[in-house]
């Protein structure tokens, strides 16, 4: 099974004993999102090391784990499906990438994120709808 992974997914990836790191370190699954994530992921280091209370060292090891089991893909790859991805959820910029790399890849979404499910394109899957689907198969 293959996945768009929303940047709120993997900030627990670098939580203790993350259920969503096993998920993500699942070799019948693969994952990929926008490069955007990465740069989130930067830009909200200091909380995640607050909340996590990991070193910067073992932040920047994960980090590099994460790259590994979730493929990060450049805006030039999906930038057409981004007016498409604008027009299904205009009030929620920040989650475009999200929907338009979905669109790109005719993939669904892993996301906590609400509004995204406003959408009918792309099936997209909370944390425990993404369990449970997964013990279906």
């Amino acid at each position: 099974m293959k996945f768009v992974v929303d940047t709120n997914v993997l900030f627990t990836f670098f939580w203790k004993d993350s259920f969503t790191k096993g998920l993500l370190v699942d070799q019948d699954l693969e994952f990929s999102a926008p490069e955007f994530a990465l740069e989130e992921i930067n830009k909200h280091t200091d909380e995640i090391l607050k909340k996590t209370g990991i070193s910067l060292d073992k932040f920047k090891e994960l980090r590099r784990d994460l790259a590994i089991f979730v493929e990060f893909i450049p805006l030039k790859e999906y930038k057409e499906f981004l007016p498409n991805a604008l027009s299904l959820i205009p009030m929620y910029p920040n989650d475009i990438d999200f929907l338009a790399l979905a669109l790109k890849l005719g993939l669904q979404i892993w996301s906590n994120d609400p509004h995204l499910k406003k959408q009918s394109k792309v099936k997209v899957y909370t944390t425990s709808e993404f369990i449970k689907e997964l013990k279906q198969k």
